[in-house]
């Protein structure tokens, strides 16, 4: 089976990366004042179904849809995985965000690069050198110091642990998801896939969706409804096309920088409109592991890997 290469345009990728982060360092806050006017199954729903109509209108218009064609059945198996773990993720970590904050929501999401990078290194033949390993255990080191600082606030009314749980779980299926969809370069092209996936979603998630509530959206609800199904659009079509041009070892330690934005975006809301989002309770040590995370994704991205293997398909070193 041949596994997908990059392009070798490393600063595309880079940037195409830096982009992911921001959208999704938005969205918590978003999602977390959305889930004030619908359910957690109806606003997943509604983030698909408006991503599949603007996708599927545009490569309709423009005739890029002929390659579904020829895919072979384990193709097809590829996109229905991609499909229903991108569905878990959605799901698990919006339900998560229930029970937690935006901030720690997008913190302890960050299992989830980590878990898609070390897939890169086992699937993909991408390697880390010795300083990249170091900031691997840097960011692992963080997210348990920042679980703890949150774990021992009390906050949640005793749901922080569930709702973390449920969080990392759909960590666990959006590595799947982003390793399935990176061998599907190989025969498809990011916004097709995309499509796809958001087809299915939308038809698998219409049985348990509201579309009553949706019609009786107004104001701030309405708004962030409208943009985390906006967002969910932007997000994703920047890191497909980051994993086409980058390796997925490097477009995850990027990627690790999201929750400190978050964070920020969350105490910014805060500031500005109090009785709309509460801010974070963080105190030094969860601070600290905080500042591990953006410590070691740095060394993970930045610092050389070691020559990949014969056998290896990576691409490289962008340096």
């Amino acid at each position: 089976m041949a596994l997908h290469t990059t392009s070798g345009r490393w600063r595309l990728g880079l940037a195409l990366a830096l982009l992911t982060a921001g959208l999704w360092a938005t969205l918590p806050a978003a999602l977390k004042i959305a889930l004030g006017s619908l359910d957690a199954w109806t606003l997943t729903w509604v983030r698909f179904l408006f991503a599949f109509l603007v996708l599927g209108g545009w490569l309709g218009a423009r005739g890029r849809l002929s390659s579904l064609r020829g895919l072979r059945r384990r193709d097809w198996f590829l996109l229905l995985l991609a499909a229903f773990t991108l569905i878990g993720n959605y799901l698990l970590y919006l339900l998560g965000v229930q029970y937690t904050t935006p901030g720690n929501a997008q913190l302890l999401i960050q299992a989830a690069p980590l878990l898609m990078a070390l897939g890169g290194i086992v699937v993909f033949g991408e390697r880390y050198s010795p300083g990249q390993w170091l900031g691997m255990a840097g960011i692992v080191a963080g997210l348990c110091l920042f679980f703890a600082d949150q774990a021992g606030t009390g906050r949640g009314g005793g749901h922080y642990v569930p709702g973390s749980v449920l969080v990392l779980l759909g960590a666990l299926s959006w590595a799947v998801y982003a390793l399935a969809q990176k061998q599907l370069l190989n025969r498809l092209g990011s916004p097709v896939i995309l499509l796809v996936i958001y087809a299915v979603a939308s038809i698998v998630l219409a049985p348990w969706a509201d579309a009553g509530a949706v019609l009786r959206l107004e104001g701030l609800g309405l708004l962030m409804v409208l943009y985390a199904a906006m967002n969910t659009l932007a997000a994703y079509g920047a890191f497909a096309e980051a994993l086409a041009h980058w390796e997925a070892s490097r477009v995850s330690a990027v990627l690790a920088v999201t929750p400190l934005l978050a964070l920020a975006t969350v105490e910014l809301v805060h500031h500005l409109a109090p009785r709309v989002l509460a801010g974070e309770t963080i105190h030094a040590m969860g601070w600290a592991g905080a500042a591990l995370v953006v410590t070691g994704s740095c060394m993970s991205a930045l610092l050389r890997r070691r020559s990949a293997g014969p056998g290896s398909t990576a691409a490289g070193n962008p340096d």
